[in-house]
């Protein structure tokens, strides 16, 4: 599909000075202040600005969270998250490969996406995943270059929350849906030291702090078994940040027959 210029502009803003961007030129955008920006031609833009000191997924981490996410063995949660997004505009963010995202548009009609994500590869993958996805890297620590009031819904799965961020470019009452794992999630995985450990709170921490911006609509817990076999255990370990501490032998052939998939998806709206 070419790529849509006008349609990709409508969702940013300039990292320099915060003016909306427009189309410049058939692969640039810019804003009134003449600040111009070059877009890929696969369809998605880096607004990184500086840079950052944050690490995207690698190729190993997404092939690993590819194989895991199309064998079906989180679509529980995939359908829990479509169910709680609303509106015409969608904002993934950390997207991934856009898993996710696309279960959201999918049932929503004639929505639209944006995929925003650290590692320009995960970006690249959920452009070209769907036609309705336009792509942004970008971090989400930092203030976000998006245009204000522009998302009916922003997703965080799994993913670093800019809660201040997110209240902003969320319309009025815009939704903002957060998938958390639970304490047991993979918790057969975690016993073995090949995964990092989870809070316990984790979910409650998140109602907490989000208070002075959002008021909790719903929270459903998601948990199901899980059956593992040698090459979907090692995507689970290889796809999240535990790919980055845990050695490779600390997972032994011989590991776990299945494990617990345990999450909590909260719906916030924003006040």
């Amino acid at each position: 599909m070419p790529l849509d210029l006008p349609r990709l502009a409508a969702w940013l803003r300039c990292p320099v000075c915060s003016a909306d961007l427009e189309p410049f030129a058939p692969l640039t955008l810019a804003c009134a202040n003449g600040h111009r920006h070059d877009v890929n031609k696969r369809g998605f833009v880096s607004l990184l600005g500086g840079g950052t000191k944050h690490l995207g997924d690698t190729a190993d981490m997404l092939d690993a969270r590819e194989l895991v996410l199309e064998s079906g063995a989180y679509s529980p949660i995939a359908t829990a998250v479509a169910s709680a997004a609303r509106g015409d505009r969608i904002l993934d963010a950390g997207a991934g490969t856009g898993y996710y995202l696309r279960a959201a548009l999918g049932a929503a009609g004639a929505s639209l996406g944006l995929a925003m994500d650290l590692s320009p590869q995960a970006v690249t993958r959920a452009v070209r995943s769907s036609q309705r996805v336009d792509g942004l890297v970008a971090d989400t620590w930092r203030p976000l270059p998006a245009r204000s009031g522009t998302a009916d819904t922003i997703l965080d799965v799994f993913a670093p929350r800019n809660l201040p961020e997110f209240h902003r470019v969320l319309s009025p009452h815009g939704e903002l849906v957060v998938v958390v794992p639970r304490a047991d999630h993979l918790g057969s995985l975690r016993a073995g030291g090949a995964m990092l450990d989870i809070p316990s709170d984790k979910a409650d921490d998140v109602i907490s702090t989000s208070e002075p911006l959002y008021a909790l609509h719903s929270r459903e817990s998601v948990a199901y078994d899980l059956p593992l076999t040698p090459d979907l255990r090692d995507a689970l370990v290889g796809m999240g940040p535990s790919a980055r501490h845990a050695a490779a032998d600390r997972l032994q052939s011989a590991g776990p027959d299945e494990t617990r998939v345990s999450v909590d998806v909260l719906r916030l709206t924003r006040r």
